[in-house]
């Protein structure tokens, strides 16, 4: 009975334990997408808004579908995405190896850090600046290869690439830099010693053994790349033009707040499909 009753004690104490990420989780992300929702399958106000919170309807997902506009910012902001998140892993893999095998990895783990500590918005015109017509980058070319005239770097999905992989960077950079310094380095030395090339020993035993913080980075990178508003707005032009422009305009601009919801809807459920694909990989690797 004594034991019975210390179960029960231990087992209120948990749900107390909870309570508060609980409250949390519910009024700051359960209850907001709910609302989303169930606006998705509400009608349009003729003065913008809802018309009837109680009448429903799948229009706004039928003008989705129905739409080629909308259709081809969703590729453009799929494979803006996809190139964010692989550039972003393939500068953050060797920056990170560096760093978790230097003896000064205090030092630029605290360089990773540092923009963190810069408001967005101030970082993003920063590299306005040294990409401009008139920044930095463009005078040294200019000077370098006899150029006419300035590159543009601006206002196109190269500009988006480029902001975007710079913020997104650091965020790919700390799980991999986590991962690889919990790798057993020694069982590369194994594999060189049973004969495979230095090569081969990284991408067989190395890649495989750092898989963890690698989709964790992948995740990091791709879901808020793919959610994008500031950056496309700032430096995208109608190039670069993205999907969390799009339901921007629709909510604020057109005030189609149906349209929006439901946009967003099924940008939540990508987004949530590739987290849940993400976290199955990172179980099945620690099984």
């Amino acid at each position: 009975m004594a034991k019975k009753n210390v179960l029960q004690e231990n087992s209120k104490l948990r749900y107390l334990y909870f309570l508060p990420i609980t409250i949390w989780m519910s009024v700051f992300f359960a209850i907001p997408t709910g609302i989303i929702v169930y606006f998705s399958f509400l009608k349009k106000s003729a003065y913008g808004g809802i018309n009837n919170y109680t009448s429903f309807t799948l229009k706004s997902y039928i003008n989705i579908f129905s739409s080629p506009d909308i259709f081809n910012i969703v590729i453009k902001t799929l494979n803006l995405s996809v190139i964010i998140t692989l550039i972003t892993i393939i500068l953050a893999l060797p920056t990170s190896y560096f760093i978790s095998r230097s003896k000064r990895k205090n030092l630029y783990l605290l360089l990773v850090i540092i923009p963190f500590w810069t408001n967005f918005l101030v970082r993003v015109f920063s590299i306005i600046a040294l990409i401009g017509n008139n920044g930095i980058i463009n005078k040294l070319l200019m000077k370098i290869f006899f150029l006419d005239r300035p590159l543009e770097l601006l206002y196109n999905k190269a500009a988006v690439i480029i902001i975007s992989v710079y913020i997104f960077l650091p965020y790919a950079i700390l799980p991999l830099y986590t991962a690889i310094e919990k790798f057993d380095f020694s069982l590369i030395e194994a594999a060189r010693d049973l004969g495979a090339s230095n090569f081969k020993a990284h991408l067989k035993i190395f890649i495989p053994g750092i898989k963890n913080g690698i989709m964790t980075a992948l995740v990091l990178t791709f879901v808020p790349a793919i959610g994008s508003y500031a950056v496309p707005d700032l430096v995208g032009g109608t190039d670069g033009l993205m999907l969390g422009n799009v339901i921007a305009s629709k909510m604020f601009s057109l005030r189609d707040w149906p349209s929006a919801s439901a946009i967003s809807t099924l940008f939540i459920l990508v987004t949530s499909i590739f987290v849940w694909i993400g976290m199955k990989a990172d179980k099945d690797g620690d099984e």
